[in-house]
C-alpha cells in the first residue's frame, strides 16, 4: 500500500519532505496560522490555502484507509478474500469506488437474488453463465431450467426468473459498471424540471424552474442547490433525464458473449431489468448526491470568501464615534462609543416626527457630539437609515468641523443585541442599543465586532442554509481564524470572542486573559501572558506573535515578530548600531542587512525577510485604507430610482451569478454577472468583492417585485 505521505505529495505537487514535515507540526497542535507564518523553513513556505487543503485531505485520506482495514477485514472472514481483491481495495482513493468494491460482500437484506438462492437456483445461473460463449450457437434454456424444478420451484419461468435474479444481482454490483454508469450521467445528463400544477404561473419564487433544463456537468451551483429546495417545498419536481439505451447497450456489449439467439434474448432482459431495478436510481441518487457535494463546496467557498473580504474590510480606525440604530416610531437609538471602543452614553432621538421633536433631536445629536468630540458618525442601513442620514446631514453642515458619517450594514446587529455575548457585555441595556453600539464599533473595526456573530447571520452567503451544515460552519470558522491572525490582536482591548480566535487560545484560556487583565491592568510585555493560568509554553508559542502591546516595554511586542526571534532582532540591531525602540525608523538600513549572516538551524531566510518586513511597518494595520459610498440625497427609495442613472453604493455579497449592491434605497440591487465587466466574466469574484465601493447604471427598477437591475459595464 502506497504510503500515505507519498500520495499527498502527488496529489497536492508537493515535496514528500514538506508534507511530512507539515502533518507532524499539525499533529503536535500547531495552528495553521501558526505553521504558515513561523515554520515556513520546515514546510517549504507552504501557505494556509495549501496547509488546509493538506490538512482536509490527510483527514480523508485516513478516514479511507481505516474503512480499507475494516472492508478488508470482512470480507477475509467471508474467505472471500484474494490477493487481486485486496489489491484493488488497497489502491482505492475515493470513498465511493471503495464501497463499489465492497458492495458485492456487504451483509445484505433479503433480496430477491437471495431468495433464489435458497430455492437451489444457483447452479442454474451458473450453468446460463456457461452457455454464454461465442462457441455456442444453439441451446434450451428450458430444458437446463427443467432440472431445478422442486417443491420450491414450482414452473421452468420461475426457475429461469429466479436465475435471472442471481445474474442481475451480480451484473448490479460490478464497480466497472456502476462508475461506468454514473461517469455517463455525469456527462450526458440533464436536469429537468417542471413547476406542479398545484402553482399557477407568477405564484412562486422559482419560476424560472418552471419548465428548466441544463447539463448535469454545466449546472451552476445556485441553479441546482434552487432545484433541490423547490423539489424539498414540494413545488417543483425534479428528474435526471439520460439515453438509457445508451446504457442497456453497454451493459450487453460487456455481458453478452453468446450467439445463440435464447442466451441473448434472455441476458438483454436480465440486463435491462438489472439496471431499471438495481442501478438506476442508486446511479441517479449517487450523482445527484456528488453534484450536491460540489455545489456545496462552490457555495460555501463563494461564502468564505465573501466573509473573508467582509472582516478584512478597512477599519475607519479607533475614534470616538456616535452610532445611530434608525427608527421611525419608536425613535433612533443613539450611543456614543470612545475611541477604545468603550460604551460611554445613550440618548432615544425623534427625527422623524413632529418638527419640535425633531429640532430636539438635532439638538441632541449636537450635543453629543461636541461633548464627545466625535470623528465618526456611524448609522445603520435598516429601517429609516436613509431618512435619519439626511437628518444628520442637515444636522453637521452646520458644525465647524464635521464628522465623518457613514451608513454601516447592520446585518446581523439584531443576532448580536440577543445573544448571550452581548448580554454579558451589556447586561442593563435595551436590545436596541446594544445593537447601535455594535453598528458603531463595526465601523470603528469590523473585523472585532463581527467575531461575535454567528458567521451564518452576517449576511454574505449563498444558499447557506441548504449547504452541508457540518462542512459550512468548519470552513467558516477557519475563514475567521485565518482572518485574525492575519491583523493580529491588541491583547489589551480585544474582546474574549477575538482572542478565542487567536492561534493557539482556547475559549477558557481567553476568559482566563480578560480576568487577568481585569485584575492586574494593562499588559505590558508578551512574557507575562505565562503568568495567566493554563496559558503554557505551547499556547504562547502559538499566540504570542499574533498578539500586539501598544507602547509596551518592548517595541517588539507591537509587531509580528515572535519572541522566539528577539535575540536575532537584538542582533541585527547591535551591528546596524541602532537602538532597539529607533529600528523601524532605520529603514535605509534595514535594506542593507545580509540575512546569510543571521541564519540559524530553526530560523532561515524566509523568516528573515518576514521580520524585516515586519521592522519597516511596526503595528501597522494590513487592511486597506478606509472608504465608504456616497449616496445621494436625491435618491432615498426605489421610487426615486430611473433607468440610466448613475449611483454609487457598495458591494454587499456576491454569489455566482453576480453581486448586489446597497446604493442607498432600501433594497439592495443585483449586478448580474453578464453587467460586471464589459468582458465575459467567469467568476463575479474574480471583479467584485464585499465591501467595495462601485459606480452602478441602473438598468431596471420593478418596485412591485423590489427588483433593482444595475451595471457596471461602460
Amino acid at each position: 500500500m502506497q504510503n500515505l505521505e507519498q500520495i499527498l505529495a502527488q496529489e497536492l505537487s508537493l515535496r514528500p519532505e514538506q508534507v511530512k514535515n507539515a502533518l507532524e507540526l499539525l499533529a503536535e497542535g500547531a495552528t495553521v496560522p501558526f505553521v504558515a507564518r513561523y515554520r515556513k523553513e520546515r514546510t517549504g513556505e507552504m501557505n494556509e490555502i495549501q496547509l488546509r487543503e493538506l490538512q482536509d485531505r490527510h483527514s480523508y485520506l485516513t478516514e479511507l484507509r481505516e474503512r480499507q482495514a475494516t472492508i478488508i477485514q470482512a470480507i477475509a472472514e467471508q474467505g472471500k478474500l484474494t490477493e487481486s481483491l485486496k489489491a484493488k481495495i488497497e489502491a482505492c482513493l475515493q470513498k465511493t469506488e471503495l464501497e463499489d468494491l465492497y458492495l458485492p460482500y456487504r451483509p445484505k437484506r433479503r433480496t430477491r437474488a437471495a431468495i433464489a438462492r435458497e430455492k437451489g437456483l444457483e447452479p442454474l445461473a451458473e450453468a446460463i453463465k456457461a452457455c454464454n460463449r461465442p462457441n455456442i450457437n444453439t441451446v434450451s434454456l428450458e430444458q437446463e431450467a427443467a432440472k431445478y424444478l422442486s417443491e420450491q420451484v414450482k414452473t421452468i419461468e420461475e426457475a429461469l426468473k429466479g436465475a435471472s435474479d442471481i445474474l442481475a444481482e451480480e451484473v448490479a454490483e460490478k464497480a466497472e459498471y456502476r462508475a461506468y454508469i454514473r461517469d455517463y450521467l455525469m456527462h450526458s445528463g440533464l436536469f429537468i424540471s417542471k413547476i406542479k400544477d398545484t402553482h399557477p404561473v407568477g405564484t412562486t419564487k422559482f419560476e424560472m424552474y418552471r419548465d428548466y433544463q441544463a447539463k448535469v456537468k454545466a449546472i451552476a451551483p445556485h441553479n441546482l442547490l434552487a432545484l433541490l429546495r423547490g423539489e424539498a417545498e414540494k413545488i417543483l419536481s425534479l428528474s435526471l433525464d439520460f439515453d438509457e439505451d445508451h446504457l442497456l447497450t453497454y451493459l450487453e456489449s460487456q455481458q453478452i458473449k453468446a450467439k445463440s439467439p435464447a442466451i441473448r434474448q434472455f441476458y438483454q432482459e436480465m440486463l435491462k431489468d438489472a439496471f431499471n431495478r438495481l442501478m438506476k436510481a442508486s446511479a441517479i441518487a449517487a450523482v445527484i448526491a456528488d453534484k450536491k457535494a460540489w455545489a456545496d463546496g462552490e457555495s460555501i467557498k463563494t461564502f468564505e470568501t465573501n466573509l473573508r473580504d467582509l472582516l478584512l474590510a478597512s477599519p475607519a480606525g479607533m475614534k470616538p464615534t456616535l452610532a445611530i440604530d434608525p427608527g421611525f416610531r419608536t425613535g433612533c437609538k443613539t450611543a456614543v462609543i470612545s475611541e477604545t471602543g468603550k460604551f460611554l452614553e445613550y440618548q432615544t432621538i425623534f427625527p422623524h416626527q413632529a418638527a419640535a421633536q425633531r429640532e430636539q433631536a438635532a439638538r441632541t445629536v449636537r450635543t453629543l457630539i461636541e461633548k464627545y468630540q466625535i470623528q465618526l458618525i456611524a448609522i445603520g442601513n435598516g429601517t429609516a437609515g436613509r431618512e435619519t442620514d439626511s437628518f444628520v446631514m442637515e444636522v453637521i453642515q452646520k458644525l465647524d468641523k464635521a464628522p465623518i458619517k457613514v451608513m454601516v450594514n447592520e446585518s446581523g446587529a439584531s443576532i448580536y443585541s440577543a445573544s448571550e455575548v452581548a448580554i454579558a457585555e451589556f447586561p442593563d441595556l435595551d436590545l436596541t442599543v446594544r445593537g447601535a453600539v455594535s453598528i458603531g464599533r463595526r465601523l470603528q473595526d469590523p473585523l472585532a465586532e463581527l467575531v461575535k456573530i454567528d458567521p451564518k447571520s452576517i449576511g454574505v452567503g449563498q444558499y447557506q442554509h441548504d449547504v452541508d451544515q457540518k462542512l459550512l460552519k468548519k470552513k467558516l470558522e477557519e475563514t475567521v481564524e485565518s482572518c485574525v491572525n492575519y491583523v493580529g490582536v491588541d491583547l489589551n482591548t480585544a474582546s474574549k470572542e477575538l482572542l478565542t480566535f487567536v492561534s493557539g487560545l482556547s475559549a477558557s484560556i481567553a476568559n482566563n486573559i480578560i480576568t487577568y487583565r481585569n485584575q492586574n491592568g494593562a499588559f505590558r510585555d508578551r512574557r507575562h501572558l505565562l503568568k495567566v493560568p493554563k496559558l503554557g509554553a505551547k499556547a504562547f508559542e502559538q499566540a504570542a506573535g499574533f498578539l500586539r502591546i501598544r507602547d509596551g516595554a518592548n517595541p517588539l511586542d507591537n509587531t509580528a515578530v515572535h519572541p522566539e526571534s528577539y535575540k536575532i532582532v537584538e542582533a541585527i540591531a547591535q551591528d546596524l548600531n541602532v537602538p532597539l525602540a529607533e529600528i523601524a525608523k532605520a529603514a535605509d538600513k534595514l535594506k542593507t542587512v545580509n540575512l546569510k549572516k543571521y541564519v540559524t538551524s530553526e530560523i532561515g531566510e524566509p523568516t528573515l525577510r518576514d521580520i524585516l518586513r515586519e521592522l519597516e511597518k511596526p503595528g501597522r494595520d494590513p487592511r486597506a485604507e478606509f472608504k465608504y459610498a456616497t449616496f445621494s440625497e436625491a435618491i432615498q427609495k426605489i421610487s426615486d430610482l430611473r433607468v440610466g442613472m448613475e449611483v454609487e453604493g457598495i458591494i454587499t455579497n456576491v454569489a455566482n451569478f453576480g453581486a448586489f449592491v446597497d446604493i442607498g434605497v432600501h433594497q439592495d440591487g443585483l449586478i448580474h454577472i453578464s453587467q460586471l465587466a464589459n468582458q465575459f466574466v467567469s467568476d463575479p469574484k474574480q471583479i467584485v468583492k464585499v465591501g467595495q465601493v462601485v459606480k452602478v447604471r441602473v438598468l431596471e427598477v420593478n418596485e412591485s417585485l423590489k427588483r433593482i437591475g444595475l451595471s457596471m459595464r461602460l
